[in-house]
């Protein structure tokens, strides 16, 4: 499965029931909880990743990656708009790009 593939997935659970859909219920308690399943989930990972739990690393990557999706879909950003962002920044390198957003990390 690609990201695009899973980004039409997300689409049409989105569109289900919330009886019959998590993400349909997901979304329905709006941008907050979505983005807060988000953050929960991006600190399993990094939990996981720190600890050298690769299993876990896993299961938790993909599930940053389904939440990421969530959160793009109920702000109404296709996925399209992110990879076309990620491209723009393959001409320079990331010490280059990261300098010109004024980034210290």
């Amino acid at each position: 499965m690609n990201l695009e593939d899973l980004e039409a997935r997300v689409a049409l659970r989105a569109a289900a029931s919330p009886e019959e859909s998590y993400t349909a219920k997901l979304i329905g308690r709006g941008m907050e909880k979505c983005a807060q399943k988000l953050g929960e989930e991006a600190t399993e990972a990094v939990i996981a990743a720190v600890t050298g739990n690769r299993v876990e690393l896993v299961k938790e990557s993909a599930d940053v990656l389904f939440h990421l999706l969530v959160v793009l879909k109920a702000a109404g950003v296709p996925l399209s708009d992110v990879m076309a962002e990620l491209d723009g920044r393959t001409g320079q390198s990331g010490l280059a790009e990261k300098a010109a957003r004024g980034d210290k990390g």
